[in-house]
């Protein structure tokens, strides 16, 4: 999932900093259908107010302050607000604290069990409120204002209403861990608030005075106005009770402005619309290559319409083809509403068929009311320079191949280890058009201790595959193509995010998202980024899996990574054979062409200390 940066906004700008999980976090809009409330919070803010997100799946009120708030405090001034919200993944374990249960586990000579302990999962009245504690303090200190938000509810339903585990008490079953071990299936009275995530954020709040939004109580009440069936079909992304599709982000980032706005916080700087809107309001769909397909998606949202019932008509201009499903384009749509309320997701595509600038625009009418949305993309080539390509056949070993002028970081593992390499049996179905044979022997991958554990339903931050490439020194490297196959093997349950990162993934981009994957039926993986790397940057790809279930021994396949782009030369100076004293290992003409010797006149060399040299010969 990108996280939503506007860094390079002024100092003085005014900032909303956003805290929390995967229900808050931003996603690539090309991988998932999937959406966090906290990408649409900032539709509701108005002079000159901007929202970032730094929130990320599968981060419990522990890792929001060890990993996303040492992010986000680098970027709070005096005068920002920063809005915490955590406890899915604070549920870990039951309700035990996961460090303290892997420390016991230990204690006891228990290695096994301390291995397959998620290290997530906080106790609701004391360490969850310490870590949440601790950002608020810290929050204060640098002069902003921190708000807590109560958990958004999962939508379990007993009848017409949330059940007592999808407000985030735990009260009916959970495990306490104590002297002499951990005791499991314990519950309490209904009344008893001792493992209720929600109400402990509240009595935090009260405790440290400060703001409190209850988003527990009030998406109870949005999805209980809908029902079972109709919640999750028209607020969830259709993989389980807990993330949002579009609509259901939305209506939770308005419900948080509404609330706030009720309470007096930053009340004449929240704006709730009462016509016809869209976000974003401008369709800058950045840089590609001359000759892709660039797609943006807009959320059309309206409430208290006039009349009641009605449509609104959506046209683009020549260049332009719109869609509410990605599958049928056109250059006209119509959106039909009822209630006096409307939320519709629609997209824009974009080909760009000539090098430079494309300006087109898309018209929104309803009645006498029109939004004008200005579109622009940019076509860039790349040229000159020297292709690089690394690649990771993953049958055998995890050996690499590299053709250019680049450093590949080696294939690493946290909470994982190559299992064997083999194909699986039954063999792997592979995409016909690769022309690949079942029998191909793939990487198998398992998870520290084998047993995926029953309870997740994101990615564990713990657990993942890395690899990366550099610039060679004196260069730049411009990144226009990642690609890798990907499978579960075992069984239909693996689920799997894939990321890339060029800040040692302090933010991140999504190339793929699946859950559920079929049984050894390898799925292509595929960006194309338009990233440039400096001197000294990383790009480094990772892939987190999780499975859903309980289960032993499943693994996950993967296979024929590739990083490909162009090394452009950036250094100064010219060197003369007789002053190099480290050891040649590759050599290139300046048109990219790679040679075994020095040719005659001017050469890019790739030295054995790991830095790179003009050198006329």
């Amino acid at each position: 999932m990108t996280l939503v940066m506007m860094l390079s906004a002024a100092s003085s700008a005014k900032k909303v900093h956003t805290l929390g999980d995967s229900t808050m976090a931003p996603y690539e809009e090309s991988a998932t259908v999937t959406r966090g409330w906290g990408m649409y919070f900032g539709n509701f803010l108005t002079n000159g107010w901007t929202s970032i997100n730094y929130a990320k799946g599968g981060r419990d009120s522990r890792g929001g302050y060890n990993e996303l708030w040492q992010t986000a405090k680098k970027n709070v001034e005096a005068g920002d607000y920063v809005i915490i919200t955590f406890g899915h993944n604070d549920e870990k374990n039951s309700g035990m604290d996961g460090h303290a249960l892997k420390a016991y586990y230990e204690s006891i000579g228990d290695a096994t069990s301390a291995a397959a302990v998620d290290q997530r999962g906080t106790v609701p009245s004391t360490t969850y409120k310490e870590w949440l504690g601790k950002i608020v303090d810290e929050v204060k200190a640098l002069g902003a204002t921190p708000i807590i938000c109560s958990p958004v509810c999962r939508s379990y339903f007993s009848g017409s209403k949330i059940k007592r585990n999808g407000r985030h008490d735990l009260g009916d079953y959970f495990s306490i861990l104590t002297a002499e071990g951990v005791k499991e299936k314990q519950s309490v009275s209904t009344d008893d608030h001792t493992m209720d995530y929600a109400y402990h954020s509240e009595q935090l709040a009260k405790e440290k005075n400060v703001a409190f939004i209850d988003l527990t109580t009030a998406t109870a009440a949005l999805y209980e106005s809908y029902g079972d069936a109709k919640c999750h079909e028209y607020l969830f992304d259709g993989q389980g009770s807990t993330h949002f599709n579009t609509t259901g982000a939305l209506l939770v980032a308005r419900e948080c402005a509404r609330l706030m706005k009720a309470q007096g916080i930053m009340a004449d700087d929240i704006t709730l619309p009462a016509d016809i809107s869209v976000a974003p309001a401008t369709g800058d769909m950045g840089e590609a290559y001359k000759g892709q397909t660039l797609t943006k998606e807009f959320t059309l949202n309206g409430f208290g319409l006039s009349p009641e019932e009605g449509s609104v008509s959506i046209n683009a201009s020549a260049g332009i083809l719109i869609s509410t499903d990605k599958t049928n384009w056109q250059q006209s749509l119509a959106a039909t509403y009822t209630a006096s309320t409307l939320v519709q997701t629609f997209y824009a595509q974009v080909v760009l068929t000539e090098n430079g600038a494309y300006n087109g625009t898309i018209t929104v009418t309803q009645g006498d009311k029109s939004i004008e949305i200005p579109v622009k993309a940019t076509a860039i080539t790349l040229e000159g320079g020297t292709e690089v390509k690394a690649y990771w056949r993953l049958e055998k070993d995890d050996s690499y191949e590299l053709t250019g002028l680049a450093s590949v970081i080696g294939q690493s593992f946290q909470g994982m280890y190559v299992q064997r390499y083999s194909n699986p049996n039954p063999a792997t179905v592979w995409p016909e058009w690769t022309g690949y044979e079942a029998t191909r022997k793939t990487q198998r991958n398992l998870l520290t201790g084998d047993a995926w554990p029953a309870d997740e339903i994101d990615d564990n931050p713990d657990r993942y595959i890395q690899w990366g490439i550099k610039p060679s020194t004196g260069t730049e490297l411009k990144i226009d193509l990642i690609s890798l196959f990907a499978c579960g093997c075992g069984g239909n349950g693996m689920c799997c995010h894939i990321y890339y990162s060029t800040d040692h993934f302090e933010t991140r981009t999504t190339i793929f998202e699946m859950k559920k994957m079929p049984a050894n039926n390898m799925q292509y993986v595929e960006s194309k980024p338009v990233l440039s790397l400096k001197e000294g940057q990383e790009l480094l790809i990772r892939v987190y899996p999780w499975y859903n279930g309980a289960a032993s021994g499943k693994t996950i396949c993967l296979s024929d990574l590739t990083i490909h782009g162009i090394a452009v030369d950036n250094t100064t100076g010219i060197r003369s054979t007789k002053d190099v004293s480290a050891v040649a290992t590759a050599f290139f003409t300046l048109d990219g062409r790679q040679h075994d010797q020095l040719q005659h006149g001017l050469n890019i060399v790739r030295m054995s200390d790991g830095t790179t040299k003009k050198i006329m010969n």
